[in-house]
């Protein structure tokens, strides 16, 4: 009872005791399974492995019915009282195992129940070699032995259970302390990563919520290969299997978010519960990380958008890249202006921001990013490691689509300009194009080269000289249009668009030719102008134009 010794071979020894105790030349210790379906010998002194590999595999001691169950050890587990059987091969309950049992030389069989708490946990068996007639005081003697069997096998059974719940508690501390000291030295999530792969000896991704990976650990040389799915577990409770029946998924949360996932090769059910602790942990830890990283990725963000906010203020320029310099940024180098903007229908600007500094965030040195009335200014130096700056712009719409689910934005790439106090025009023009380019179709990227003489008329630098045209040419028009309640401006600009055909804008505008002709001649008459002449037409159509670039659709008549 006393003995620190493992549970096989404790169970060794109670058999040999019975038999020194007893005078039985065998004795064998049989345990219920998990299921109490069957009982198997786990212990013997006497028996050969042969017998004892015959009755556990072939002849299986059930506990529920049939043939097998009827046996002497069946009736003690369950009855709670010794079983005697004097001579196996006289005894019809012993049939199934008579020939096996007197195959090896055993004739007698006395089965006592193993007693914990009052239900049986197996039995104790003690083999006779020849016919024996079991008396009152040896069954009493016998059943003593097993009382003291069952309370030794209790006994080392909390041993190890407390041996074992030691030995987690102290494994659980060392994973404790391990993530702990990735936490406090900053190892980030590639750090975490690291240590659960070291605890685990498997390979360990991390990715984030869009299945970009953020941490790779091999184990060894084992690595674990994508593709890794944007949440494919989003609402996952814990620790589940993935699709793929060989890799295990854990999120990681922050709140009730789903910020990222643990990926590691294996099956759920394979897994220990240190394992699952370890993995828990890790990704308890991860989202500190991630945490961590968000809210210093905010305050980055925060001082570079007020950088970019104060430039496009009009804040002087020069004191604006003095307060950049200490951030990374040298804003008198060549910086390429990108604006974009949500298309109809998508509000989500903040989204598009995101969006926009998602992709900065790829890049060193890292680019300006700032929200400013309804648009997105993006500053993108000419020095960075990732992508050029149209390959940004076209980057950033194809991102867009996919996080409005559905909704689209329009990105220009403006200006390339080498110095911070040539950046503020450059947006302004940037931004004149945007509006443009959003008139003439949506979810697009588009260069000042592309919009043609509005590309040139945006970059003309005193748009008030540019206003006094449009207004001088257009006022006679939109004063009388205005007085009559008439098309005048309306009529000119179908007109134009419809390569000067009376009868196409006759079409457009759902009136009769003649009108169409009374209106060009009224038009000629109120401007001064010819419209036969090519010199002309160009005259109105660069008014139009320019009303277009400087928003003056309704400008005041002067």
């Amino acid at each position: 009872m006393n003995a620190s010794l493992s549970l096989p071979h404790l169970l060794d020894l109670i058999a040999e005791t019975a038999c020194q105790l007893t005078g039985h030349e065998a004795s064998g210790v049989l345990l219920a399974d998990d299921d109490r379906r069957q009982l198997v010998i786990c212990g013997s002194h006497g028996l050969s492995e042969e017998y004892v590999a015959a009755v556990n595999d072939r002849h299986t001691i059930a506990l529920g019915s049939g043939p097998l169950a009827d046996g002497p050890s069946t009736r003690a587990f369950l009855d709670r009282r010794p079983v005697p059987i004097p001579d196996i091969l006289a005894d019809v309950s012993f049939e199934p195992w008579a020939s096996l049992a007197s195959g090896y030389g055993h004739r007698a069989i006395a089965a006592v129940p193993l007693l914990v708490g009052g239900e049986s946990v197996g039995t104790l068996n003690c083999y006779r070699r020849a016919v024996h007639e079991y008396g009152p005081d040896e069954l009493s003697l016998l059943a003593t032995l097993a009382n003291q069997a069952a309370s030794a096998l209790q006994s080392a059974r909390l041993i190890t259970s407390l041996t074992e719940q030691r030995r987690m508690l102290e494994q659980a501390e060392d994973i404790h302390r391990e993530f702990t000291a990735v936490a406090l030295r900053g190892g980030g999530v590639q750090g975490v990563a690291e240590a659960l792969a070291r605890l685990l000896g498997r390979p360990v991704v991390v990715t984030d919520r869009n299945g970009a990976v953020v941490a790779d650990a091999r184990a060894g040389r084992r690595a674990l290969d994508g593709p890794f799915p944007a949440q494919a577990s989003p609402s996952a409770p814990g620790i589940t299997q993935h699709d793929d029946p060989e890799r295990v998924l854990a999120p990681v949360l922050l709140g009730e978010e789903v910020i990222a996932q643990l990926w590691l090769p294996g099956r759920v059910g394979g897994l220990g519960e240190l394992e699952r602790r370890a993995i828990e942990h890790a990704a308890v830890v991860c989202a500190l990380e991630f945490l961590r990283r968000r809210t210093a990725v905010d305050v980055e963000w925060r001082l570079r958008g007020e950088l970019l906010t104060d430039l496009l203020a009009g804040i002087d320029a020069e004191s604006i890249a003095a307060r950049a310099a200490p951030l990374g940024h040298d804003l008198n180098s060549p910086h390429t202006v990108l604006v974009a903007a949500p298309d109809a229908g998508t509000d989500t600007v903040r989204v598009l921001l995101g969006v926009a500094q998602s992709i900065a965030d790829r890049c060193e040195p890292r680019p300006l990013v700032t929200s400013s009335g309804g648009h997105i200014v993006v500053l993108w130096p000419g020095t960075t490691g990732g992508p050029s700056a149209a390959e940004a712009a076209e980057l950033i719409r194809v991102s867009a689509r996919r996080a409005f689910d559905g909704g689209t934005a329009t990105v220009v790439v403006g200006h390339r300009r080498e110095r911070a106090a040539e950046l503020l025009p450059a947006v302004r023009t940037a931004r004149g194009a945007l509006n443009l380019a959003l008139l003439r179709g949506q979810d697009r990227t588009v260069s000042l080269p592309e919009l043609g003489v509005y590309g040139l008329l945006l970059q003309l630098d005193d748009p008030e000289e540019l206003r006094r045209f449009a207004q001088h040419v257009l006022a006679p028009l939109r004063e009388h249009d205005d007085r009559r309640g008439a098309q005048l401006v309306q009529t000119i600009r179908a007109y134009l668009d419809r390569g000067a055909s009376v009868a196409r804008t006759a079409e457009d505008l759902y009136v009769h030719p003649n009108t169409i002709s009374l209106r060009l001649k009224r038009i000629e008459e109120l401007t001064g102008m010819v419209l036969a002449r090519s010199e002309s037409l160009l005259h109105v159509t660069v008014a139009l134009m320019a009303s277009d670039v400087l928003g003056d659709d309704r400008e005041p008549v002067t």
